[in-house]
């Protein structure tokens, strides 16, 4: 999910939503493999130059070692092997093809979601299901014709070596234990479990010791990222209001589902307090991550969307003003990650994938 598994989204990578437009939105740009300008759209201002990094299936939730030389993330491209999501690490400046792939440093069994680096450069933690068995587990389509996410009880959270090695297992307990991500400050891990009943929000020592609950009301609480400092928490959280709606939220939890049509940012303390909503925007706000300065968000929204796409990357204030569109994509843009040291933007783009619904990986070089 990631920070739940990257299930695409409404029209482009969604796996059942996918009554998407056939175009790629860009066929304009089409071809580059430098570091250049043909794959931005004028608009996107903040973009000084984009390179493209993959080229086939669907790539996601790239993450930034803390010294910025390398890059873990997740794909399903099945010319690289694979039949579900697994991860992949690069160098921070290699590009790959269907035909030259990443090393591959998960298990190859079960299904994972939702890498990290440790800061030491050397481990990274992720969430993988290969407990449960050797297999894929089943995608659902739909539920009552609605677009669902699964939560696999299967999932645990491990820490893994760049060889590909589990060194430890951080998490035990029954039920869904994922979308785990570092503190830029290196003590912390914050991650999404059932084990109170409910989709919350957890951390706990880098060691997997101490482990606090920080969210507690009702709904699905995930996707969660520390601020540069380690002082504050964004994340994404569907909060079910009606009694309908929330015997509906009940009802798909306990079949191991999760609706995520419906979801704004909240921001809160490391610790849980002085939680608020940020976005009061409707139709489905998320994958949030941190600007370098901590004073904004960047995050995936279709809000002005009317038909559930595209999906587009907006910055906001962390007081939730001055909304500012960054991305102008016709189909799917998401999974924002700065580097450390703030010059470069990794996201997920449907842009130059010759109408297919290939999600790759693009490399911004960023400019406020």
């Amino acid at each position: 999910m990631k920070r739940l598994t990257v299930v695409l989204i409404f029209g482009v990578l969604i796996l059942s939503c996918k009554n998407e437009e056939k175009q790629s939105g860009n066929d304009a740009y089409s071809g580059a493999t430098d570091m250049s300008e043909s794959l931005i759209y004028p608009e996107e201002k903040n973009f000084k130059s984009l390179r493209q990094v993959t080229y086939g299936g669907d790539n996601a939730e790239a993450y930034w070692s803390f010294d910025d030389k390398q890059i873990i993330f997740q794909s399903n491209n099945q010319k690289w092997g694979v039949n579900c999501d697994q991860m992949f690490l690069m160098d921070a400046d290699e590009t790959f093809t269907d035909s030259i792939a990443p090393p591959m440093i998960s298990t190859g069994k079960g299904r994972t979601t939702c890498s990290y680096f440790l800061p030491d450069n050397k481990h990274i933690i992720y969430a993988s299901t290969h407990l449960g068995g050797d297999e894929c587990p089943e995608v659902p389509q739909k539920e009552n014709g609605k677009y669902i996410w699964p939560i696999y009880n299967s999932y645990d959270i491990f820490v893994a070596d760049l060889e590909g090695n589990i060194v430890k297992q951080l998490t035990h307990e029954d039920g869904y234990d994922a979308e785990p991500t570092v503190s830029p400050k290196g003590d912390k891990i914050v991650f999404t479990s059932t084990r109170s009943g409910d989709l919350e929000l957890y951390t706990m020592n880098i060691d997997g010791t101490d482990v606090k609950q920080i969210t507690d009301e009702l709904g699905y609480d995930g996707g969660a990222f520390f601020s540069p400092d380690g002082s504050k928490i964004i994340f994404r959280a569907s909060r079910p209001k009606t009694a309908q709606e929330q015997k509906e939220y009940k009802d798909l939890l306990a079949k191991g589902l999760v609706e995520p049509s419906d979801m704004e940012l909240f921001i809160c303390n490391a610790d849980g307090s002085g939680m608020r909503q940020l976005t009061h925007l409707g139709n489905a706000n998320w994958s949030p991550f941190f600007h370098p300065s901590g004073e904004k968000i960047l995050f995936s929204s279709n809000f002005e969307s009317d038909l559930g796409f595209p999906f587009n990357l907006y910055m906001i204030d962390i007081d939730g003003k001055n909304i500012k569109r960054i991305t102008h994509g016709k189909t799917f843009e998401a999974f924002p990650v700065f580097s450390n040291d703030g010059k470069y933007l990794i996201f997920s783009s449907n842009r130059n994938n010759g109408g297919t619904r290939d999600t790759n990986l693009f490399i911004a070089e960023w400019q406020d």
